[in-house]
C-alpha cells in the first residue's frame, strides 16, 4: 500500500511570500502532494489559482485540492483543470465537494434552492466526457450544451475525481461515479465502515474503486490549541473523543495515521491548525512526526 501525504496551508497565507514559501518548503521536504481548498465565501486562495501557482513554482510536488464545482461553469472548469494537469505534467488531483453551505453561499453560487449532490452526480459524466475528447450535448434549466469539446485533454488518463462525504447518499455516490474518495472529520471504525459501503455501492454499479484510493482530512496541532479551536471540533462530533478526529502532539498523529492504515486507508490530508507564524516550526514538526510513513 502506497502511503502518501498531502498538507494544507494556513487560511491566511497571503503575505510575505508566504505561501510561496510555503510551496517550496514542501517539496524540498519531500511530501507528496500540497492541497488546497474551496470554500467560495472564505479568505483562502481559490484552488485553481493557488495550484497554477504552485505547478510554476515546483517539478515534483503534486498538486490538489478540493474544488466546489457548483457555480462554475462546467466546461471552463473541465478546460481549465485539463490545461493545469498537462502544464504541469499530470500532477492534479481533484476532489468534488458541495461546499459547505455558509451564509449566502447558495445565492452567490447562484444554485438556490437545489440539490448539491445532484448536481455533482449530473456534473461528473460531463467532465469525464470532455476528458475522453467526447463532445457533451446536454440541456437544462441552467446549461445548455450543443456537441461542445474540450481541448487540450488532461495529460492523465483518466484525470480522477474522488468524493467526500461520509453520509450514506454521499458514500453510494462515491461508490458509483468517483475513482476515490476522500473523508473528513471520522473515527477510524467510521472510515472502515465508509470504504465497505463505498466498495458495496460500486459492486452494485459493476465498477469497482481502486482499493488504494481512500484517504482522510485529518486537522492536526503540534501543541494544544487555543480552547475555541478545540470546542468547535469537539461541537462537530461531540459523541466522539476529540483525540479520534483531532490529534495533538506527534504521538496522537502517529497513532491515528496508523490506525486507519490498519482500516485500509492510505492517502492523508494533514491540516496543521495553529497561528500562520508558526507554519514553519510546524512543517518541521509534522516533517518528523510522519514523514518516514510515506511509501
Amino acid at each position: 500500500m502506497k502511503v502518501r501525504f498531502a498538507v494544507s496551508p494556513g487560511v491566511d497565507m497571503w503575505g510575505d511570500d508566504a505561501l510561496a514559501e510555503f510551496v517550496d518548503a514542501l517539496e524540498v521536504h519531500g511530501f507528496d502532494t500540497i492541497w488546497l481548498s474551496d470554500i467560495p465565501m472564505g479568505a483562502p486562495v481559490d484552488p485553481l489559482i493557488g495550484l497554477a501557482f504552485a505547478a510554476g513554482r515546483t517539478r515534483r510536488l503534486r498538486l490538489g485540492a478540493n474544488i466546489v464545482p457548483l457555480g462554475r461553469n462546467p466546461m471552463l472548469l473541465a478546460k481549465e483543470l485539463a490545461q493545469l494537469d498537462r502544464l504541469s505534467n499530470g500532477r492534479v488531483l481533484l476532489s468534488l465537494v458541495p461546499g459547505l453551505d455558509q451564509p449566502g453561499e447558495r445565492g452567490a453560487l447562484g444554485i438556490g434552492d437545489g440539490n448539491r449532490g445532484r448536481m455533482i452526480d449530473e456534473i461528473i459524466p460531463m467532465l469525464r466526457q470532455w476528458w475522453s475528447g467526447t463532445a457533451v450535448t446536454h440541456h437544462d434549466d441552467r446549461l445548455h450544451f450543443d456537441a461542445v469539446e474540450v481541448r487540450p485533454l488532461p495529460q492523465q488518463d483518466p484525470l480522477e475525481i474522488w468524493l467526500g462525504g461520509v453520509g450514506p447518499l454521499a458514500l453510494r455516490r462515491a461508490g458509483r461515479l468517483a475513482d476515490g474518495w476522500l473523508g473528513a472529520a471520522i473515527t477510524p471504525d467510521e472510515a472502515g465502515a465508509a470504504i465497505a459501503s463505498i466498495t458495496a455501492a460500486a459492486a452494485e454499479a459493476g465498477r469497482g474503486v481502486d482499493p488504494e484510493h481512500f484517504g482522510l482530512s485529518i486537522p492536526y496541532a503540534a501543541a494544544e490549541p487555543d480552547a475555541p479551536t478545540v470546542a468547535a471540533l469537539q461541537a462537530r462530533r461531540p459523541d466522539v473523543a476529540v483525540e479520534e478526529i483531532f490529534p495533538i502532539g506527534p504521538a496522537q498523529l502517529r497513532s491515528l495515521v496508523g490506525r486507519l492504515v490498519d482500516r485500509g486507508l492510505s492517502k492523508f490530508v494533514i491540516r496543521p491548525v495553529g497561528p500562520p507564524a508558526t507554519w514553519r516550526d510546524d512543517l518541521d514538526r509534522l516533517t518528523q512526526t510522519v514523514l518516514d510513513l510515506q511509501t
